[in-house]
């Protein structure tokens, strides 16, 4: 009897366990993935694990294996060894709570088809719709209060081949934050913005770290990374160093991820950094 309610407990204990993993905590858990695209080897052994409340930057070289993980880690292609867990959630499972949202460099809208703004951000609401894609009240506030942290309420009505550059970059954010998406990935997000947008993103990245969000940022500009990152990976092929900014972001390291680049080149530099 005694053994059977040890067992008992036992269970309920590890299904407590699991459903802390699946609460909802912001994280990213990747334990040595190994990546084949187009026939070669795009990612290898590469391990990461970034806990709730954090901005990571992501750095390498171009070719790295910066978009191959940021594809990994959305389902976008699949890794052929290696484990992946967004929230305490398998991809599949985190795509279907709409718990990772992903910003690429460049969207694939075209800015000469006419939607709105707001249709553009209404996107990020489609994963918890019906076939009819009939928003409900709860979308329609969803997605106000993203344009209004964005700061363009104002042109929900503007189509978005309409706006300038930053401002898209904006609209695109907003979609992210309109899906409800407890994980954040960000590639290049700083890459053409005017200084306005800059401020009003890095703004708004340090309110989801106060959210308790996980955001992982692909970014060029060192400085990023130095101003506001809590930690850093530095890839190339895989994962050659990962921690806190203070510990990683070395010259010695830098100087390793970009092929062997002078140190003294590399913390150098400001707004003309190596590729990524």
């Amino acid at each position: 009897m005694t053994a059977s309610i040890d067992a008992w407990m036992g269970e309920r204990q590890r299904g407590k366990q699991v459903d802390a993993e699946r609460s909802g905590v912001a994280r990213i858990d990747a334990d040595q993935l190994c990546v084949d695209y187009n026939g070669s080897v795009a990612l290898y052994d590469a391990s990461l694990h970034l806990p709730p409340g954090c901005i990571c930057g992501l750095v390498g070289m171009n070719g790295a294996g910066k978009s191959t993980l940021f594809k990994a880690l959305t389902g976008f292609l699949r890794p052929s060894r290696g484990r992946i867990r967004i929230n305490g959630l398998q991809v599949s499972e985190a795509q279907r709570e709409q718990a990772v949202a992903y910003v690429p460099q460049n969207e694939g809208i075209d800015c000469a088809f006419p939607v709105s703004v707001w249709d553009v951000v209404m996107m990020g609401r489609y994963g918890g719709m019906n076939l009819l894609r009939i928003p409900s009240q709860a979308d329609r506030v969803a997605v106000r209060e993203a344009l209004s942290r964005v700061d363009l309420l104002d042109l929900r009505h503007r189509p978005i081949g309409a706006l300038s550059g930053g401002q898209r970059k904006r609209a695109f954010l907003a979609r992210a934050i309109a899906q409800g998406a407890s994980v954040l990935l960000l590639d290049e997000p700083f890459n053409g913005v005017d200084v306005r947008t800059e401020k009003l993103m890095a703004e708004l990245f340090f309110q989801f770290r106060r959210e308790g969000r996980t955001i992982l940022i692909s970014t060029h500009d060192l400085s990023h990374v130095r101003d506001f990152c809590d930690l850093v990976v530095l890839i190339n092929k895989t994962v050659l160093a990962y921690g806190e900014t203070s510990e990683v972001f070395t010259p010695e390291n830098l100087s390793l991820a970009f092929g062997g680049l002078p140190p003294d080149l590399l913390t150098g530099h400001s707004s003309d950094e190596p590729p990524a």
